[in-house]
């Protein structure tokens, strides 16, 4: 096909068996196009970019996304394997998870909410949109050309406000639970391969660390940790009497623990934007308790930024095995 290079084409040939043969041809033709398109990428201005190589009525390449019988989930696999074969075989894959808004301000906009918008908000003052709130997860993949990592988005879901599912009679899900279920799919689409997910604190909570903990042996979690996160030992030994214990005898909040620790620890560590940074650690242990969900055992890591630009932070891993400078390094 004229639009797209032939180097690309041995890669496009796993997207053939997601599509029938017309619908994959017209599939091609507005991917070749939306690369090269500046602008809103819609597919009136796809087919303008495309001119004669797109053959065919215009309301066939509309049909793509309206009518023709096609998997998002079986697209979603074909493009991670791609991404996957870029990664070393013995390394763990690291995934990055966050959500994004989109404008879509029109009256009859499938899922449409108020969303808070993060690119234009801070922490003085909030802006809202009207649009679509897409929950990614990305594969990070380094390449030779590049001082840090590329964050290469391979699933999305669409998160649904709590008014519109109450008004479809749905179950609600927040942007946490969605990020579950994607977790999930790659669990079961590589069952030999590693993960370490590092989110924000939407993406930070217990019900994630609950999953990852379950998955432990593929999947560790790094994210930020409140400093007033209650922390327990696990529970003793039922003896026969009573009900069971749940939780273990209390230990210091990582608040508590960074104000009684003694002296900090000084590391070198590596940043964002591919630099190093000079920064004073705490680290501690203990089981983070909710009630009625259990314990799941985490390792914190205070982190105070020794040249004063950036505010003090508290991170946190499932994985008790990884060093303060590992989990650092990750977020």
């Amino acid at each position: 096909m004229a639009i797209l290079p032939d180097e690309s084409l041995a890669l496009l040939d796993c997207f053939a068996p997601v599509f029938t043969r017309p619908t994959n041809q017209r599939f091609l033709v507005l991917l070749g196009a939306a690369i090269i398109t500046t602008g809103r990428r819609t597919v009136a201005n796809l087919l303008r970019t495309a001119g004669s190589l797109a053959p065919g009525h215009v309301s066939s390449y509309r049909r793509v996304f309206s009518k023709a019988r096609w998997s998002m989930l079986s697209l979603a696999c074909a493009l991670t394997r791609q991404v996957v074969l870029l990664l070393p075989a013995n390394a763990p894959i690291v995934l990055a998870g966050d959500d994004t808004v989109v404008a879509h301000p029109g009256p009859r906009v499938y899922g449409k909410a108020r969303h808070r918008d993060p690119v234009r908000s801070s922490h003085a003052f909030t802006a809202w949109r009207y649009g679509h709130k897409w929950v990614v997860l990305a594969v990070l993949v380094r390449f030779p050309f590049a001082s840090r990592p590329w964050a290469l988005p391979v699933l999305v879901a669409l998160y649904h406000s709590q008014e519109g599912d109450r008004g479809e009679r749905h179950r609600h899900r927040t942007p946490a639970q969605h990020m579950v279920r994607l977790l999930r799919l790659m669990l079961r689409w590589f069952p030999d391969r590693r993960f370490v997910f590092v989110g924000d604190s939407a993406y930070g909570t217990h019900e994630v660390a609950r999953f990852c903990h379950r998955h432990h042996d593929r999947l560790c979690l790094v994210s930020k940790l409140h400093p007033e996160a209650n922390l327990f030992e696990p529970p003793p030994t039922y003896n026969g009497k009573g009900r069971p214990r749940v939780k273990g005898e209390r230990r210091l909040k990582p608040r508590e623990g960074v104000s009684a620790a003694r002296r900090y620890k000084r590391l070198t560590v590596g940043w964002y934007g591919g630099g190093t940074r000079r920064v004073e650690t705490v680290t501690g242990t203990g089981h983070w308790y909710k009630a009625g969900e259990g314990l799941v055992p985490i390792l914190w890591v205070f982190v105070r930024d020794r040249e004063g630009t950036h505010r003090d932070e508290y991170f946190y891993t499932t994985d008790v095995r990884l060093g303060a400078r590992q989990v650092i390094a990750s977020y």
